[in-house]
């Protein structure tokens, strides 16, 4: 079996060095997920009955996607050191599926960014305005607590200080930050997975041609 030299052992080094680094940024990309999904700010304003889940389907595909970044910089580790053809085509099949998926749930994420905010608004709007029952009452003092807001744009509470922001402005302060967050952590994936796939079919093309003069 021929082993790559040269200059392309180093590549094969720096395959390995990558996707270890790539395994840990699937670790962290699993922790923020996990973060956004438990957060106990993001839970109290959406755990109450009938509350928009939208937003979870974000943090959803992050922690999926954190979870199979952890196993391919595995598998891609393991095809780097055993310089395996076969474990390297399956790293860039994976990474260029992960990334595709990822390039669409963030095309996604783009286009209904306004709609998660505006159906949280709607769903405290809601409970403001009819606040004859326990569950609105508690939902509406979630959001004052965690947000330091109260009141709607078209109704503030008027027993808040005058510098009181509404919840409308409040919950989209909150979401945008949340969002930005994702939107992030997703760009940085994505660029770490190109460089990946490109070390990973140089590496590649290096072990099939070696094995051709052997």
């Amino acid at each position: 079996m021929g082993k790559v030299e040269g200059g392309m052992k180093c590549v094969k080094y720096l395959l390995f060095i990558f996707n270890f680094i790539f395994w840990l940024m699937g670790s962290l990309v699993l922790a923020v997920g996990l973060w956004l999904r438990f957060d106990p700010e993001t839970v109290a304003l959406l755990n109450g009955d009938g509350a928009p889940d939208t937003f979870f389907y974000g943090v959803y595909i992050l922690i999926i996607a954190g979870s199979l970044v952890m196993l391919v910089g595995f598998f891609g580790c393991c095809g780097a050191i055993r310089e395996s053809q076969c474990l390297l085509g399956s790293f860039f099949a994976c990474l260029l599926i992960i990334f595709g998926a990822e390039v669409a749930a963030g095309v996604f994420g783009f286009l209904n960014k306004d709609k998660i905010i505006e159906d949280v608004q709607n769903y405290y709007i809601k409970s403001y305005n009819d606040d004859n029952s326990n569950n609105n009452t508690m939902i509406q003092n979630s959001y004052h607590k965690v947000l330091n807001c109260c009141g709607t744009s078209q109704s503030v509470c008027p027993e808040a200080p005058g510098d009181t922001k509404d919840c409308e402005v409040g919950i989209k302060e909150f979401f945008n930050s949340k969002l930005y967050i994702i939107g992030y952590v997703g760009i940085g994936i994505a660029a770490v997975m190109i460089i990946g796939m490109i070390f990973s079919m140089v590496l590649c093309c290096a072990i099939r041609n070696s094995r051709e003069i052997i």
